[in-house]
């Protein structure tokens, strides 16, 4: 068949020539471990999301050792009950069984107090990172982190018993909350004070949110408490005599007339929002993720710098094919091969398929190298871990053929347009450059201003990179971008090829 006899004197062409095999294939490995090497973890990140509260939560959580007590009796309760049907449950365990199920089911916090804390960080669009004990030692001493809070393993005690009654932990004093008190530790970097005291500050608001109004909680239940209202009889003339029906009703009395004298707050609100009556942010707040460690090795392997630098690479020294494409066409031309062939009896489509089958392969096989080395030397991930290998593959696939048309088309259009390979030097370096330049190839889009980013998209890069971000980048991949991204890319291509047609002259 004439195409596949065209194809092979094309490949056998791409293979004399190791330039081009080492600008489209060792290139982009050399230029990823460069940058790999050069660039810190935090390249490819908005300033937003290197703003973070990295802690330590080792909080074993507590509960109150009188309502253990109640629960067991509580499961105590049922026990001789297990055979009878619930009709012949006796009325007083039954209530009491059920009066202490609600108290477990409504006990706050249902969670220990240092969720409690994250909880109230998220909702403040504040990123928490969670790391362990080691890794926190580890990145404060090597400046990486300003500071790292550390909730001890009593944390949830320690503020379970702050109260302003006089047997209860005091946690406040002039400059917020005494950490120590709440068994709260900050490891910092000396040599970042002043971000490290942006991060204790952000600390000591939280805790603040967090344990006042516990502690305004739990005072005023106090109120309605028999002890309280004793206290209260004995102050006031006469008042010990009253019968004890007399002080329960009082103490639900003193507390309806401080919430009409205290509208505006709920003063049994065991949190911020409950207490100031506030309504919870809407946008769900920041996420809280897992600090995952450092690359492995001298190259840093498995950091997130190469989900963004092996795609960037790899679509960048995929529009090179260009100049190849460019000088193959030129030099065929100035050798008077081309004539040969329009002087045989093959037509305009079987010459072009035969010299572009080559290259289109190749093309395909520069992209899967390009990846299957950066998941094999800087270990990068081709998807989402819950994902399986062959699911990865099938989705980057569309991405890497769809790319490689989309050069194809373009390699075409300037080899119609130049007629030496000067021209093609001339015409093609420039332009993939400023191409790679404008679509966030060589700068990641996420940091690009706004109207840039719009402007890149009329690039094929952008859409490829696109696709290349949801699947490399997201734990949960827009897939409808994804094909949306292919599809604008094999437009790019078909456009390119069909403007190529009408401009290539083949003699």
């Amino acid at each position: 068949m004439p195409i596949w006899t065209i194809a092979k004197k094309e490949a056998r062409l791409l293979l004399r020539d190791p330039r081009a095999g080492f600008i489209l294939l060792a290139m982009p490995v050399l230029f990823i471990l460069v940058l790999g090497l050069s660039l810190g973890e935090s390249f490819g990140q908005k300033p937003d999301e290197r703003l973070r509260v990295s802690l330590v939560d080792l909080d074993h959580g507590f509960v109150e050792p009188a309502s253990i007590v109640r629960e067991a009796c509580a499961g105590l309760a049922w026990t001789p009950l297990m055979g009878p049907a619930l009709s012949g449950i006796p009325l007083p365990a039954l209530a009491t069984t059920t009066s202490i199920v609600a108290q477990r089911l409504t006990r706050f916090p249902q969670q220990t107090w240092g969720k409690e804390v994250q909880r109230d960080l998220s909702e403040s669009n504040i990123r928490v990172e969670i790391l362990s004990l080691e890794q926190a030692q580890h990145l404060t001493k090597s400046g990486k982190r300003a500071a790292v809070l550390v909730f001890g393993p009593n944390f949830s005690r320690q503020v379970h018993y702050s109260s302003f009654l006089a047997q209860g932990i005091n946690p406040f004093y002039r400059e917020g909350v005494k950490l120590s008190e709440l068994d709260v530790e900050v490891l910092r970097d000396d040599t970042q004070k002043t971000a490290a005291s942006i991060i204790e500050q952000v600390a000591q608001v939280s805790l603040l949110r967090v344990v006042l109004p516990w502690m305004i909680g739990r005072a005023f239940e106090k109120l309605s408490e028999p002890a309280f209202m004793s206290m209260l009889a004995e102050e006031v003339p006469g008042g010990k005599f009253l019968p004890p029906n007399i002080k329960a009703s009082l103490g639900s009395g003193v507390q309806g007339a401080l919430k009409r004298l205290f509208p505006k707050y709920n003063l049994t609100g065991k949190t911020w929002a409950a207490l100031t009556k506030s309504q919870l942010t809407k946008d769900g707040g920041a996420e809280t993720t897992v600090y995952h460690g450092e690359g492995l090795g001298l190259l840093g392997r498995g950091e997130v710098r190469y989900q963004v630098l092996v795609p960037s690479y790899t679509v960048t020294f995929a529009f090179f094919l260009v100049l190849t494409v460019g000088w193959l066409f030129v030099s065929e031309r100035r050798q008077g091969t081309l004539k040969r062939l329009r002087a045989a009896p093959l037509t305009r489509v079987e010459i072009l398929l035969g010299k572009l089958l080559p290259c289109f392969l190749f093309s395909l096989a520069q992209g899967a190298f390009l990846l299957g080395a950066g998941k094999v030397v800087f270990g990068m991930k081709w998807g989402p871990e819950d994902w399986s290998l062959a699911r990865q593959i099938l989705w980057l696939l569309p991405v890497v053929f769809s790319t490689s048309l989309a050069a194809m088309g373009l390699a075409l259009l300037i080899a119609s347009l130049a007629r030496t390979e000067a021209q093609v030097a001339i015409y093609g370096t420039p332009l993939v450059l400023i191409l790679a330049g404008i679509s966030g190839c060589l700068m990641p889009r996420d940091l690009m201003p706004e109207l840039m980013q719009q402007i890149s998209l009329v690039t094929p890069h952008a859409w490829a990179l696109t696709a290349y971000s949801q699947l490399l980048l997201s734990a949960t991949p827009d897939l409808d971008r994804v094909i949306q991204a292919s599809c604008v890319l094999a437009g790019f291509g078909v456009g390119f090829l069909a403007l190529a047609w009408s401009l290539l002259k083949l003699d």
